[in-house]
């Protein structure tokens, strides 16, 4: 099963200062329940507090215990009052106390998460459409966050009903934030089942979401989402649609637009594009995008200023990372490709403040990559990262893949920490062994590094990493590795285990299960 968090604010209850109740069984919250229900109908529940913040500090389930707690601080000057609702669902007896428990409570002092967590089944979908929350949901929020963990391909379904059910009943829903709270997920949704056109609240103004498909993406635009001014969206494939870019919708609503699709993409010319074109007043605009192409040219200033600047006249604000790699197979076609000087001239509109790029060229000259993105660098996210990587500052980067073949040496994983100094995953696919060994006093710092992915990596990159002697990794607690890579770089688990960056391993992941010798734990004392 998977949890879900929600965050629900701008919500009015009926709830006294502070409250918790503790029923250890079913029938005991329920006769709870009929009490407060009682209550609800005498004088006392026609009271309401105006001049409170409602903040629900921790509702939890341990075995057979349901614990609330519920905090109100008085705020007289603040007239928004930010609510936080909980619940273990699919209890209606939950639902039903946080909306109008007055009775049967007892005083204790206030723990903090603010939580709304629930399993994604068909129950969860029921829960959005039973009486106490359907009321809620309806005529009272606002503003509302998602957050779904990924456990099963099944959920996927669900969470697309999910969403589907939000957008039916939230009538004064403004801002919607769908399964993009922590984007480290990639959690995407299918929209198969679109609400049919006149059931949709018809005041979103802001979406954020995670889609599978371009046909998702499409799907949402195609609804009844025309007050829509700000839609942030994470595709995870951008592939070829049916869709013709004459029957496409025109948002002239559409002022902020985020598109950010980590796999590439061979549509970039053909579904991209079109899209933008739609968008005739948009005022901001955010691309990340990996484009391949065929024996054509590399996404350059000229091309973002005639296909995308000129046609949306309204742009103002334009942060991009855009990485292209152009193929040409055919050894006996000469293709030239764009050198980086050219590549970094042809941003001259006003609106590239300052852009950075670098052009890297295969060993057979057959291929090429480039990557131009917009400065300061905006994203969480740095992919493909090569031996032409020129450096710089990157302090929002915190996922790094470096991915090329040509050997990574010493001095490039230098480079690399000195620009990434929030630098949490690093995924190194390279299998050509470095050719200069070790041999300076300067070592590779990471001091945020958690995860460290080598599956793809040559043996002499472990080395590298996972020496104390080149690199420190004071935080790494999560390591992917062959196990052949690892055998020998310990020379068969043999030399001395403070020699490794690994005494805080908690997570190791072999491409092989293998017997493990004697004192394999001597190097991992936390697995």
């Amino acid at each position: 099963m998977s949890s879900f968090r929600l965050e629900l604010k701008n919500t009015e209850f009926k709830l006294p200062k502070l409250l918790i109740l503790e029923a250890k069984k079913r029938d005991e919250a329920e006769a709870i329940v009929q009490k407060i229900e009682k209550y609800e109908r005498s004088e006392k529940a026609s009271s309401t507090v105006d001049q409170h913040k409602i903040d629900l500090i921790e509702i939890r389930k341990q075995q057979e215990v349901v614990g609330f707690a519920v905090n109100l601080e008085d705020k007289k000057q603040q007239k928004e009052k930010i609510k936080n609702l909980a619940n273990d669902p699919p209890s209606k007896e939950i639902l039903e106390f946080l909306k109008s428990a007055q009775e049967e409570a007892i005083a204790r002092p206030s723990v903090t998460p603010k939580k709304f967590s629930t399993t994604a089944t068909n129950e969860s979908i029921n829960l959005f459409t039973s009486n106490g929350l359907h009321c809620i949901l309806t005529h009272q929020i606002t503003n509302l966050d998602v957050d779904i963990q990924p456990h099963r391909k099944e959920d996927l379904e669900i969470r697309s009903e999910i969403f589907n059910t939000i957008l039916s009943i939230c009538k004064r829903l403004i801002n919607l934030n769908f399964c993009q709270l922590y984007r480290y997920r990639y959690l995407s949704t299918i929209i198969d089942c679109y609400p049919r056109k006149g059931c949709i609240s018809s005041t979103l103004t802001k979406l954020k979401i995670s889609v599978e498909s371009l046909e998702d993406y499409l799907t949402v635009l195609n609804g009844d989402l025309y007050c829509l001014s700000t839609l942030i969206i994470n595709i995870k494939h951008i592939r070829y649609s049916l869709s013709e870019s004459g029957t496409l919708p025109i948002l002239p609503s559409l002022k902020c637009f985020s598109l950010f699709s980590l796999e590439s993409t061979y549509y970039y010319d053909r579904e991209v594009i079109p899209l933008l074109h739609r968008m005739i007043n948009l005022e901001e605009l955010t691309l990340f995008l990996y484009a391949v192409r065929w024996q054509s040219t590399f996404i350059d200033g000229v091309q973002l200023q005639d296909q995308i600047i000129m046609r949306l006249p309204q742009l103002n604000k334009f942060t991009f990372s855009i990485y292209t790699t152009d193929c040409c197979y055919n050894k006996d076609v000469n293709f030239e490709f764009q050198p980086n000087k050219d590549l970094g001239r042809s941003f001259t509109h006003k609106i590239f403040r300052q852009v950075a790029s670098y052009v890297h060229i295969n060993r057979l000259g057959t291929g090429g990559d480039s990557h131009v993105y917009s400065l300061p660098y905006e994203f969480e996210d740095f992919i493909h990262l090569n031996n032409s990587f020129p450096g710089g500052m990157f302090n929002k980067v915190v996922r790094l893949k470096m991915l090329d073949a040509f050997p990574f040496e010493h001095t490039l994983f230098k480079t690399v920490s000195d620009s990434f100094p929030q630098l949490k995953h690093l995924i190194i696919w390279n299998d050509k062994p470095q050719e200069r060994k070790h041999c300076s006093s300067v070592l590779n710092v990471f001091p945020h590094l958690i995860l460290l992915d080598l599956l793809g990596a040559h043996m002499s990159y472990a080395e590298e990493l996972l020496y104390n002697t080149n690199s420190i990794l004071p935080r790494l607690h999560d390591l992917h590795i062959q196990y052949e890579s690892l055998r020998m770089i310990t020379n068969n688990f043999t030399i001395d285990v403070a020699c490794l960056n690994c005494n805080k391993l908690r997570k190791l992941n072999l491409n092989e299960v293998t017997v493990l010798p004697e004192n394999f734990h001597q190097y991992f004392p936390l697995i």
